[in-house]
């Protein structure tokens, strides 16, 4: 996967995470964001290139270039490291195609505490580099897995112990009714269309967040945070 910035390059090192190659641009190397990384990668045996601006211009695809990029191995998570805890809290994404939404997603799962991510369907990569620069890092120490459909996921969540819970726009329960203590896997449908038909009849527990009339539904960013902060809050202890 390709790491664009010293924040990303610093959460991947912070991660344990493998680096192929990481090239900087003779002015960033210098910087005391970079040049600490640049000692880093170099002190684990990784090749940094010192390239042009105009190299780094075409390498990056950003469009203001931050002066560092790297490749690193992406590391998918096995199904169990997703489900440890006695509660866990899974969030399933299901065709949320936009890569900018689903780094948005795993960014709020991590921050409320879920226990892993499913990027399953027409999901985009979690991986690319538009999802990990919306994640902020997130991508890097959250487990995740995409090597799944998603009528398997909810499979393997149920032999777990798992409450299977699907997100539905209009007459669901109240999100600020519903139980989300327990173990649980959240399913989070795509941009428009939202979840399949057949994986809403799946779930245990159909939910929706109250809204206003005119309004139709809301973003599955937004929608993935006010659920997962909800199941935080019930799980609270303080």
């Amino acid at each position: 996967m390709l790491l664009d910035g010293a924040h990303l390059v610093a959460d991947a090192i912070a991660a344990g995470l493998t680096f192929q190659l990481a090239a900087v641009t003779p002015e960033s190397s210098a910087r005391l964001d970079i040049h600490p990384l640049v000692g880093a990668l170099q002190s684990d045996a990784v090749e940094v290139m010192t390239v042009s601006a105009s190299v780094m211009d075409a390498v990056s695809p950003v469009k203001t270039p931050s002066g560092i990029v790297a490749l690193a191995e992406c590391r998918v998570a096995e199904p169990d490291a997703l489900y440890n805890g006695a509660a866990a809290l899974v969030v399933l994404t299901v065709d949320v195609q936009d890569p900018g939404n689903l780094g948005a997603i795993v960014r709020v799962a991590e921050a409320a505490g879920a226990t892993g991510l499913i990027a399953a369907g027409g999901s985009a990569n979690p991986f690319g580099w538009k999802a990990l620069r919306g994640s902020m890092g997130s991508s890097l120490r959250l487990p995740i897995t995409t090597d799944i459909s998603a009528a398997d996921a909810i499979a393997d969540a149920r032999r777990r112990g798992c409450r299977i819970v699907a997100t539905v726009p209009r007459d669901g329960r109240s999100l600020f009714a519903a139980d989300l203590a327990g173990p649980m896997l959240l399913l989070i449908g795509g941009e428009g269309r939202g979840l399949p038909p057949e994986l809403i009849d799946a779930a245990d527990e159909r939910i929706t967040i109250p809204m206003q009339a005119a309004v139709e539904s809301l973003n599955a960013a937004v929608t993935a945070a006010l659920i997962v902060y909800e199941a935080r809050r019930q799980r609270s202890t303080e």
